[in-house]
């Protein structure tokens, strides 16, 4: 009896063992798990001087001040090209909106001005490459038009390929949908359209790009339309690219499309609540965020991460017409989570408090899609955007 004793605890020891192996396997940190980290912000009216850098460490979560990156007005917006050379940023500025081009000194943590470039509207608010790395994509809120710069070889911005004007019908909502708000622009994955969603049409718009000339036409469907008065802001493709899923701001909720590549069309399948039932203070989302099993969309107001769970492949299971099934809504640990960055191990979701001068670090928990507080940074003036510079 000793002897079966003694062998069935050592068969659980050694299977105690394995089981922490596996799970160490599973949340295995990069041997190089330190990246470098810009921070856009708001200047007009704040503390802040332009553009912050930081060191991430994946490994604790943490996050250490490098000091400005560059000064800049009102960079509310930063994009790292996917050479890893340059930088390129917003300058939110009304009717001196400009883009800014900078190369990028990893070692110094500096970003240095290679060309600025008049936005050829107002308050520019999103930035993003074609696939190419070719041309970059601006995104005018105010004066809700979308125009392309092609990206020179030396980093800088040249004249512009295309500038056109969203136009539809608008919304319900008079004083947040007076007229055309152009909010986000990004190419499809087989670069042959870019969509554009617009608060103010309360549409996603549609157009066929010509690559080779950085041209913007139409497309046919030239727009899917959202809940009237939703207000969509932000989108993102999911990983395999068969589905869109679009954050409005002023409804609080997430559009999910089935996408035909054939065509650069949307489909609408199912559009989820982002708040809880019982919520009735003031919130407009912000920023999404899509992976293989989880979507995260930011509240500010509410000021709370929410998390849906992503059926595999789209399917419809939870319940009729549904993709996504709400996991759990986090509290950010500060004021107008404007935006937020999921870092580039997966690990971890940054959120970025306007109002409260911080950035919170949140581990993912990998089989729930919950979110646990690790580091939280003070002192930043209005943080905006943060993104990672792609690990050597």
């Amino acid at each position: 009896m000793k002897t079966t004793s003694r062998l069935f605890v050592f068969l659980l020891v050694i299977l105690s063992v394995a089981a922490a192996a596996l799970t160490l396997a599973a949340h295995k940190v990069p041997s190089d798990s330190h990246y470098l980290a810009f921070v856009g912000t708001y200047t007009n009216n704040t503390e802040s001087k332009g553009i912050y850098a930081f060191d991430f460490d994946a490994a604790t979560g943490k996050l250490k001040p490098r000091g400005l990156a560059a000064a800049t007005p009102d960079p509310s917006w930063v994009v790292i090209h996917p050479n890893g050379k340059f930088a390129y940023s917003v300058n939110e500025s009304g009717k001196q909106s400009a883009i800014t081009a900078f190369s990028i000194d990893a070692k110094s943590a500096k970003l240095t001005q290679l060309n600025q470039m008049s936005a050829l509207g107002e308050d520019p608010c999103h930035l993003s490459f074609d696939k190419t790395g070719k041309y970059l994509f601006v995104a005018n809120y105010t004066s809700g038009n979308v125009v392309v710069f092609p990206i020179l070889p030396d980093g800088k911005l040249g004249e512009p390929t295309a500038n056109v004007k969203d136009t539809g019908t608008l919304g319900p909502n008079k004083e947040r949908q007076e007229g055309p708000h152009a909010h986000w622009v990004e190419a499809s994955p087989d670069n042959r359209f870019v969509f554009v969603s617009d608060l103010g049409l309360d549409a996603i718009l549609s157009y066929r790009f010509d690559a080779s000339k950085g041209a913007l036409t139409p497309n046919d469907p030239p727009f899917a339309k959202v809940s009237p008065g939703a207000g969509p802001r932000h989108a993102a493709f999911s990983p395999t690219g068969n589905f869109f899923y679009v954050v409005s701001e002023l409804n609080s909720t997430v559009t999910v499309f089935a996408y035909d590549p054939a065509k650069g069309a949307l489909k609408e399948i199912q559009v989820a609540q982002n708040l809880p039932r019982d919520f009735k203070g003031r919130n407009d989302d912000a920023e999404i965020y899509v992976g293989e099993k989880w979507l995260f969309a930011s509240n500010r107001g509410h000021d709370s991460i929410t998390v849906h769970a992503i059926h595999p492949n789209g399917k419809s299971t939870y319940a009729a017409n549904e993709t996504l099934k709400l996991a759990g809504i986090f509290s950010t640990g500060g004021k107008e989570p404007r935006h937020f960055a999921i870092d580039p191990t997966g690990r971890y979701l940054l959120a970025e408090n306007q109002n409260s001068n911080s950035i919170v670090v949140f581990a993912i928990d990998p089989a729930t899609g919950a979110l646990k507080q690790v580091s939280q940074t003070e002192g930043i003036p209005s943080p905006i955007c943060l993104v990672f510079y792609p690990a050597p």
